[in-house]
């Protein structure tokens, strides 16, 4: 497996261990090959948001908030265009790491899914404070208080935390293989 040295939302990656600024490794699955994007999806009863990564799977972007009657046809849409290899659902829990009660609505979701797309890893991910996480993220974006109460935009602000934080489980595990 290949590292390059590389910077990320102002964080210095190299590619020599010993180097001061080193966090972690982003891995390259080979020298500048595109391998499939990860989607993320923050879903709601109403509304879900989502996110995706770049080809190489190292930045997690952004990239729209669906309603929940039309996620299923979006993300048909999507995955005809684009190459995705996985897809990350939240997972509400609550403070003592069990099920919330929104797992009663997303769970099924889920099960829905995995037979939509079976050949697309269908993974999940604690999504806990996401939406306090997005909220404070657009307080310091500088958004006024009018933005800040459009809800697709804190969903989809969510999907991508949710990404972020799977990518950054994804690259530690290949730091402590």
């Amino acid at each position: 497996m290949e590292f390059q040295p590389l910077t990320l939302t102002g964080m210095a990656f190299k590619s020599k261990p010993d180097q001061k600024e080193c966090s972690f490794f982003v891995p390259l699955h080979h020298k500048n090959q595109l391998v499939g994007r990860i989607l993320a999806i923050d879903y709601g009863q109403k509304r879900a948001g989502i996110a995706v990564t770049d080809e190489l799977q190292m930045i997690a972007n952004p990239l729209a908030t669906v309603h929940v009657k039309d996620l299923i046809t979006f993300l048909k849409d999507y995955c005809n265009r684009e190459e995705v290899e996985s897809m990350v659902v939240g997972e509400p829990l609550d403070m003592k790491s069990k099920a919330s009660d929104a797992s009663r609505f997303i769970e099924p979701f889920v099960k829905h899914l995995r037979k939509k797309f079976p050949e697309i890893r269908i993974e999940r991910m604690d999504e806990r404070f996401t939406s306090k996480m997005a909220m404070q993220t657009m307080i310091e974006a500088g958004l006024g208080r009018k933005a800040r109460q459009n809800k697709a935009l804190v969903d989809t602000i969510s999907a991508t935390l949710i990404l972020q934080s799977y990518l950054e489980m994804k690259a530690n595990q290949i730091q402590h293989k």
